[in-house]
């Protein structure tokens, strides 16, 4: 019995660089959901603490440290679509 199917074609959107970034940014870990959503909450569980220890000093770290992280998760996610590693 031969089985073929029949060509199948699937479209998936690549993430954009600048929205991942600029949500990051004002939104923190809460824009980070659109890059990666383990990222923003593992983000979100860190930054709260330290948002309320520091009088949200603190954000002058996490939000950087949540943009890269947000540009890594893009950038990855980018190339396993394209089939790059």
């Amino acid at each position: 019995m031969n089985t073929t199917l029949p060509n199948t074609t699937i479209i998936v959107s690549s993430k954009s660089m600048v929205l991942a970034l600029v949500l990051s940014f004002f939104l923190g870990p809460l824009g980070m959901l659109y890059a990666t959503v383990s990222g923003g909450i593992i983000m979100f569980l860190f930054t709260i603490p330290v948002f309320l220890f520091t009088g949200g000093f603190g954000l002058v770290i996490t939000l950087p440290l949540g943009m890269v992280w947000s540009a890594m998760a893009v950038n990855s996610y980018n190339n396993k679509l394209l089939g790059r590693r």
